[in-house]
């Protein structure tokens, strides 16, 4: 960073004496950092999913993809899929056939999770079938409609639809969702038309329930999570049948149905086709808790997520809702995102506003012929949507008396303790023993940590470093006051700089946490024993570790229903600390002089920096930490500040801690180190660097051993 970067340098203070100890006093610090939070964006206001969302599309295609792939590990992350769990057998049970003439509909359940039960209608062509015996597939998930699969209006709303002109026949108008299943059959597809939980035949769970409390959060355990896992078995299903063509397979749904299309079409690269209607847009992200999770849209949104499908076929349909501008506002970006990739005509929206939410026939035929386009059915366009005979709403359903529900099935208590058994174990498995261990190490819990805080550690060229109040020379050093901002994001963090006169470029990072005082009292003295020894330091105030009066904002009308509704868009209060942590590492590397950043938390922020150092990797060269006083087991209530989701899953503070290896860290405090932390360092060859209390060392050791 250019010197220049400090500059304007607004207001010059008198001479604060000796530079050790120089950090801003109670009054001038709070002043300092209460104007700070002024300033920081993330003190304001909450992002909902109400706000306006939009997306800069990527024209470097090397750059498109490193950021798609980190966008599919945060969705995977998000839904509790990361990594995915051990798929069990399906045990599917197809039975029941009603003959329509040209097609046939099954009754179709199988598990997704043991003793958990995904259920809905498989429609089959009696068309001759190719010479491969292989078929094109449909899968699709209905959405919030009334009774989902069972939907059914009456005849009342029916001849209003058709007045309206969006539905042409009567059938059509009273069963939309089986005429979709209906004709894809009829243009030679197979087609599995399944239900969200909670809905039609899937009661074992009621819909967003079961999953909304501080321990399923701290194991990423989720209703979308729930939802995605049953979209990849049918997934699993569909291309499995003998009859099917996996590798022509389309996806489409509306509404919820149209966010499953896209969350499933983003992290699973099997689907060729998809189209969904009604859902992806700049606006309204989603509403219900099934459409959101803790987070999934951080830093993110619907347009980014259904870009992911590319470069396959995608096709949308927007309506007279919150999808409206899609034609003007989602569209053009994935455009250019598309033409990058070359295949500018493989993206599609159109919105007929004269109609409200829905997915009638007039968007119907539209999907029908992106679908026979893309999946090369080989039909004249375009394609119009044939009268249908329905099926009674009680007769699709798949339990009988000759076909019950199992009586292994579960309800969510049991289902979350299997779904807690099977992650320990994965994440058991991964304990490192050796380079190549540790390195598969590194890649599911590195990624997990990157997704949880949403961040990285920044360059000089994402960062503004003002300087906004110096000190003239002390007798050891001088000092100012800077304002550390990540561009186009408004993160503000204040700090201080202090440089002594004999600096040589080794830079402490000294990070305090907000109690009342550390619980080690020597660590004043380590800090003016590295400053007599010619470290300069960078202490940032992170954010909410001042007391200014600020709070943490949230989505005040949703977040007690479920706080996926806040932290779905914006990072939890300990994600963010860290984020700033990582900020003021990147101003510290790139201050002119830099040549060695080290890191230091006292007190809570402890955990702070472990955290960051497992994101930082070798930018920081030494690290100094007081030990945890708690795991994220203790932490009861989502609104809690030591807050981390996934803090269960992947191994406590202790399995992110491990991601230090082979950096040194001196970890403060009794007892032995978490099993995870030891053999990472012991898989790395590097036992002597793990560093474990300081109950026998002086203060002048503990600094010599950071500034060796």
């Amino acid at each position: 960073m250019a010197r220049a970067k400090l500059l304007p340098i607004v207001l010059l203070l008198a001479a604060r004496g000796s530079w050790v100890g120089c950090a801003p006093g109670p009054d001038e610090g709070a002043a300092s950092a209460a104007s700070a939070s002024a300033a920081d964006a993330r003190l304001q206001r909450a992002t909902t999913l109400d706000d306006y969302h939009p997306w800069t599309p990527y024209t470097d295609v090397a750059a498109w993809r490193e950021r798609a792939r980190r966008v599919r590990e945060q969705i995977l992350v998000a839904a509790g899929l990361w990594p995915l769990p051990p798929a069990e057998p399906l045990e599917a049970v197809i039975h029941g056939a009603v003959d329509r003439g040209d097609y046939t509909v099954e009754k179709v359940f199988f598990q997704s999770y043991p003793g958990f039960y995904v259920t809905g209608n498989l429609y089959r062509p009696k068309s001759a079938p190719p010479p491969s015996g292989k078929r094109p597939a449909v899968l699709s998930p209905h959405g919030h409609w009334q009774n989902g699969r069972f939907f059914e209006r009456d005849e009342a709303a029916a001849k209003k639809e058709i007045a309206g002109g969006g539905e042409k026949t009567m059938e059509g108008a009273r069963y939309p969702l089986q005429a979709r299943c209906a004709m894809l059959a009829r243009l030679g597809c197979v087609v599995f038309h399944y239900d969200m939980v909670g809905y039609a035949d899937s009661k074992q769970i009621g819909h967003t329930q079961g999953f909304r409390d501080a321990e399923a959060e701290l194991r990423m355990q989720s209703a979308l999570g729930l939802q995605t896992y049953d979209s990849i078995r049918a997934l699993d299903f569909l291309s499995g049948l003998p009859d099917v063509d996996p590798a022509r397979i389309a996806v489409t749904g509306a509404s919820g149905g149209g966010t499953q299309t896209f969350i499933l079409c983003g992290i699973d690269d099997r689907p060729a086709v998809a189209f969904p209607a009604v859902m992806v847009s700049t606006a309204m992200q989603g509403g219900c808790v099934c459409e959101n999770a803790t987070l999934l849209r951080v830093n993110t949104g619907n347009i980014e997520i259904a870009a992911l499908m590319a470069p396959r076929p995608l096709g949308m349909t927007g309506a007279n809702d919150w999808t409206i501008d899609i034609e003007r506002k989602g569209l053009p970006e994935l455009k250019v995102l598309y033409t990058a990739l070359g295949v500018p005509d493989l993206v599609d929206a159109k919105c007929f506003p004269n109609f409200d939410h829905n997915y009638n026939q007039v968007s119907r035929e539209r999907m029908y012929t992106w679908v026979n386009r893309h999946l090369k059915l080989g039909h004249p366009e375009p394609v119009e949507e044939k009268p249908f005979e329905p099926i009674p709403p009680k007769e699709l359903s798949v339990f009988d008396a000759a076909h019950p529900l199992p009586s292994k099935a579960v309800d969510s208590g049991r289902l979350r303790r299997w779904m807690s058994d099977a992650s320990d174990r994965q994440i058991a498995e991964l304990a490192p023993k050796d380079a190549a261990t540790l390195a598969a190490y590194r890649a599911v819990i590195g990624g997990a940590l990157r997704a949880i805080v949403n961040s990285e550690l920044p360059d000089a060229a994402h960062l503004d470093v003002r300087a906004t109040k110096a000190g003239a020379e002390g007798t050891s050093g001088t000092s100012e006051e800077w304002l550390i901002i990540r561009k186009g994001s408004g993160d503000t963090v204040p700090a201080t700089w202090a440089e002594p006169k004999s600096w040589k470029g080794q830079v402490v990072v000294w990070v305090e946490g907000s109690d009342a005082a550390p619980a080690d009292s020597r660590f004043a003295a380590v800090r003016e024993e590295a400053a007599r020894r010619g470290a300069a330091f960078l202490t940032p105030r992170v954010y909410l570790s001042a007391k200014t009066g600020a709070h943490f904002p949230i989505d005040a009308g949703r977040h007690k229903d479920y706080c996926g509704f806040t932290y779905g868009y914006n990072r939890t209060p300990l994600a963010n600390r860290v984020h700033d942590v990582l900020s003021a590492v990147g101003a510290a590397r790139a201050h002119p002089g830099t040549h060695t950043v080290h890191l230091v938390g006292v007190g809570e922020a402890g955990l702070w920096v472990l955290l960051a150092k497992g994101l930082a990797g070798d930018a920081v060269a030494r690290v100094i930490a007081e030990r945890p006083a708690f795991d994220f087991s203790d932490v009861k209530d989502v609104n809690d500040l030591r807050f981390l989701p996934g803090g269960v899953k992947y191994g406590g503070w202790g399995g992110f801690a491990a991601l230090s290896a082979p950096g040194e860290l001196w970890l403060g405090g009794e007892g032995e180190p978490p099993p995870a932390l030891r053999a990472a360092y012991r898989a790395a060859g590097a036992e002597g660097r793990l560093r474990l209390g300081w109950k026998d060392q002086s203060a002048e050791a503990i600094a010599a051993g950071l500034l060796q």
